[in-house]
């Protein structure tokens, strides 16, 4: 078997690695707040949501006793395809669920679905397993109540760095329930190894998120807070999503081959001149990538047919 980085990049991406690089060449790069007192100026300092039209349900749902709010967004008209689950990022310690209608928005207008976007607890006020626990409430309430509340059955968890986190523990925790309800996961340069213990992991060993996020957990390779070292047999279908020049690259090859050693079915895009966060950028190479998870998507819970004319091998354009 021989395997090479290049060979899970899609060459139809080349034309679009110039713009998109010049576009990072004019934008400052970011990092995470350092400390408590910077993660609460970038608090303080944070946009309001964008409001959109329809706006969503705001409710609070759950089971077994444990309630999550959430904001639930419909298509305008037609009854919808499928749910998907949508899990924000921010570090674990940054964003909510309202910070994503737009982009829950986008996925309702594109793919013909509900979006149930989890406004789960942050750190380091409500560190590990306060967030998890929050969305596998979530997850749990649409397993039982799909069908009825939204005529539709068909359910897929998508995650946006520490939100791909959370679906994967997610997905480990329903199937540990012998939960059968998710027909496809789409996970976006998520954090595999919290405890820093694999070479990968190593590489961002000085970011606060991981004690703000871990807390007191004696042991961080606890598969519950680190998912590389979680049993991965018997999950759903995976889209993982990471650009190559993500520091958390090595991260997800390593994930990616653990779950295809546990009999997953996986599907790995790695996108060039791409860094972490990269799908929540204006560049080309982000419109290609977001049009390839619609494609994917609409296969498992969307309106059936291409999205947009888009294949999983042409981006968009």
């Amino acid at each position: 078997m021989r395997v090479d980085l290049t060979e899970l990049i899609d060459p139809g991406l080349e034309p679009l690695v110039a713009p998109t690089r010049a576009f990072y060449a004019r934008r400052t790069a970011g990092r995470g707040p350092a400390d408590l007192a910077e993660l609460r100026r970038a608090r303080a300092a944070a946009p309001v949501p964008v409001v959109v039209d329809p706006p969503p349900e705001v409710v609070t749902v759950g089971t077994d006793g444990h309630r999550v709010p959430v904001r639930i967004h419909r298509p305008r008209s037609a009854p919808p395809a499928g749910v998907l689950l949508e899990i924000h990022g921010g570090g674990f310690f940054l964003g909510s669920a309202a910070a994503s209608d737009r982009a829950a928005r986008r996925l309702v207008d594109t793919l013909g679905v509900a979006v149930v976007s989890v406004d789960y607890r942050l750190a380091p006020e409500h560190p590990w397993p306060a967030a998890p626990d929050d969305v596998e409430a979530a997850a749990l309430w649409l397993a039982e109540h799909a069908a009825a509340r939204f005529g539709t059955s068909r359910l897929a968890i998508t995650g946006f760095s520490a939100g791909a986190t959370l679906a994967m523990t997610t997905l480990v925790r329903l199937r540990d329930r012998g939960v059968d309800a998710v027909d496809g996961a789409v996970l976006q340069f998520g954090t595999w190894d919290l405890a820093t213990a694999t070479p990968a992991g190593r590489l961002i060993a000085d970011e606060y998120f991981l004690p703000a996020y871990a807390g007191d957990a004696v042991d961080r390779t606890d598969p519950d807070l680190s998912p590389l070292f979680a049993d991965l047999r018997g999950l759903p279908p995976v889209l993982m999503i990471v650009g190559a020049d993500d520091v958390l690259l090595e991260d997800n090859l390593a994930m990616a081959a653990r779950l295809s050693a546990a009999g997953v079915a996986v599907d790995l895009r790695v996108y060039p001149a791409a860094p972490h966060g990269f799908t929540g950028h204006a560049t080309p190479m982000a419109q290609a990538a977001l049009g390839q998870i619609d494609a994917w998507l609409g296969e498992r819970v969307g309106v059936p047919g291409p999205v947009r004319g888009v294949t999983k091998s042409t981006p968009p354009e």
